[in-house]
């Protein structure tokens, strides 16, 4: 899986060559007087292409460069011809003087120039297509960065400008950081010596780095892998989050000037239905290149014309390269589309992204006003009947897991912690069991985004319990039986069991000495007390789930309920092991939130 991105937007890379600042540069400032013009009247319509394995469907619609009339494209009757569409800038000012009534980019980069593009009725962008979402984008951490939450305080090494930025915007969104929580190193440039991966290689202080799959590997040695140093891979680097499981952080789309879009809607839906018919296509060929390892006459043509477009230096291999950018490449298809677009309760749909684009491009510094876009209004059946494609009604909360590959240890112990991508915890009162919208509603809401963005993700919900009642239940009834012996004065007791010292706060060794039995029986019987402790710290998750559920109801949103884990753990993680007021007490009982990475079996399907 070679280049990814890495021609995309070159020109906006050298305006954007911020070096180590975190200043953000306005886009109206990099793009300059940009006068609306008229769209050209012409049959040829120029489209802009990146590089991106979903414009490989593209090139198969059109057959080339210049539409065959044999092509998809070639037989609805289109004239298109693409053009080099990695220069950003240069897109906003084609798009603006009316060269092209289109552009190509990813809801995060209309976002950054949404003040400029939406500041004219007629240059308003309709989103006609949702090409795909990325799986080949990465955060590489060093061995300290555990998690997401780890990257506080921390440098990270980012590219100006390109692809990235949105998914740096997610993840720390989902350890409720923003940009003035780390400090971002600019990049020039996506890869290579003035790259992200780089940067990160050749200075110690840099903690964390947004790269593409090749740079990952190179760091790494791979997705389950951390650098040993040798080779050119960093000692301890390893993967933090990536959207093969933040599978709806990085939105690729098509989008078209208001004018245009309301005078040749025509030209729009063969447009669509064209690009969903190739997409079907390829997606065909790559997969059964992917069972069967022989690779068919047409997908090798249709590599290889990718390969020339994009260049051998990006592609300089059709099995490895040119492939490997289909397969970090997830199309949407046309029930895609209509989840997009048409789902209400897609917290990832249009209006959710859209949303968090323009967060993005005020917070961040790119646009000084909230200007949005808007969606199309194509109809789906009239698509799918141009495309010649089955079309079915738009289906929500749909289950996607399910629990092959997944042993009984997933949610527990060393396992659980290092496929942690981020958490977050919620609190509650002794004996308390409800958990209310009305005190919990804003960690629901965070929950169900984090649900919805970590598409390819579990979310575990873990109720913990305080150990206090089963510390002492041991000791009262060790102390009857003559197993432990106490000594010293209160508030400095020492224990020992058989002779030997008992450390309480050595909850493992704790639970262990429970589980031999030697301690059962009587009325304080602290194996009752842990297991009793254990049901509640379940029934908890249970009903936060539920309570996840109902919130979901309340606010019109998709849950997908197969995607929640609830686990109980009882007293076996607490904060303070040893709690010695009620108030820490309390910071034992509570409820943890983890998003976790789980095996591509657990997954039924995607969009």
């Amino acid at each position: 899986m070679k280049e990814i991105r890495q021609k995309w937007l070159f020109l906006w890379l050298v305006v954007f060559a911020v070096s180590n600042s975190q200043a953000q540069q306005n886009f109206r400032q990099i793009v300059g007087n940009t006068p609306v013009g008229q769209v050209a009247q012409s049959t040829k319509i120029q489209v802009p292409y990146i590089t991106w394995g979903g414009d490989v469907a593209t090139f198969l619609a059109n057959g080339d460069l210049q539409t065959k009339g044999s092509s998809i494209f070639g037989m609805e009757g289109l004239d298109i011809q693409l053009t080099p569409g990695d220069d950003f800038v240069a897109q906003v000012k084609d798009y603006m003087a009316g060269k092209s009534p289109m552009l190509r980019g990813t809801v995060r980069m209309l976002g950054q120039a949404s003040e400029v593009i939406g500041s004219d009725p007629r240059t308003k962008p309709v989103v006609i297509l949702q090409l795909s979402w990325s799986a080949g984008d990465h955060i590489v951490g060093r061995e300290d960065i555990k998690t997401l939450n780890d990257l506080k305080g921390k440098r990270i090494a980012c590219q100006q400008g390109g692809p990235h930025v949105g998914l740096l915007y997610d993840s720390l969104s989902a350890a409720q950081l923003t940009n003035s929580d780390v400090e971002i190193v600019w990049t020039k440039d996506l890869t290579g010596p003035n790259g992200a991966a780089e940067a990160f290689r050749k200075d110690a202080t840099i903690a964390a780095c947004c790269v593409i799959t090749p740079d990952l590997i190179g760091l790494t040695g791979g997705f389950e892998s951390a650098g040993s140093g040798a080779e050119g891979t960093v000692a301890g680097a390893h993967v933090v989050n990536s959207t093969q499981q933040m599978s709806r952080s990085i939105a690729d789309v098509y989008a078209v000037r208001r004018d245009w879009y309301d005078a040749n809607k025509n030209w729009v839906e063969k447009f669509v239905a064209g690009y969903l018919k190739a997409s079907k296509q390829l997606v065909a060929l790559r997969n059964d290149f992917e069972q069967n390892q022989r690779m068919s006459d047409q997908y090798k043509t249709i590599l290889a014309t990718s390969q020339r477009i994009l260049g051998a230096e990006v592609l300089p291999t059709l099995e490895v390269d040119a492939h490997g950018l289909l397969l970090d490449c997830n199309f949407m298809g046309l029930p895609g589309q209509q989840s997009f677009f048409l789902d209400k309760g897609n917290l990832s749909g249009f209006t959710g992204k859209l949303s968090e684009a323009l967060d993005m491009a005020t917070g961040w510094g790119y646009a000084r006003a909230r200007i949005g876009f808007d969606a199309n209004d194509l109809n789906y059946q009239s698509i799918a009947k141009l495309a010649g494609l089955e079309f079915t009604a738009l289906a929500t909360n749909v289950e996607r897991f399910n629990t092959k590959g997944e042993s009984a240890t997933t949610f527990f112990g060393d396992n659980l912690d290092s496929n942690t991508i981020v958490s977050f915890t919620i609190s509650f009162e002794p004996n308390q069991y409800d958990f209310s919208t009305d005190q919990y509603g804003g960690e629901f809401q965070r929950a169900l985004k984090a649900a919805s963005t970590f598409g390819n993700a579990r979310v575990v919900i873990r109720g913990h319990a305080d150990p206090t009642k089963t510390l002492q239940d041991l000791v009262r009834t060790g102390v009857t039986k003559g197993l432990i012996q106490q000594t010293g004065n209160r508030n400095n007791y020492r224990y020992f069991y058989k002779g030997k010292p008992l450390d309480l706060e050595n909850l493992s060794e704790v639970m262990a000495l429970v589980q031999t039995g030697a301690f059962a029986g009587g009325e304080f019987d602290p194996h009752v007390t842990m297991q009793a402790a254990l049901n509640l710290s379940k029934l908890r998750a249970d009903n936060v789930k539920q309570a996840l559920a109902d919130f979901g109801k309340q606010i019109s949103a998709n849950v997908d309920l197969s995607q929640i884990v609830p686990v109980g753990v009882g007293i076996a993680e607490p904060v303070i092991s040893k709690p010695q007021s009620i108030e820490q007490a309390k910071e034992n009982m509570r409820v943890e939130f983890r998003i976790v990475k789980v095996d591509a079996e657990t997954l039924e399907f995607d969009f």
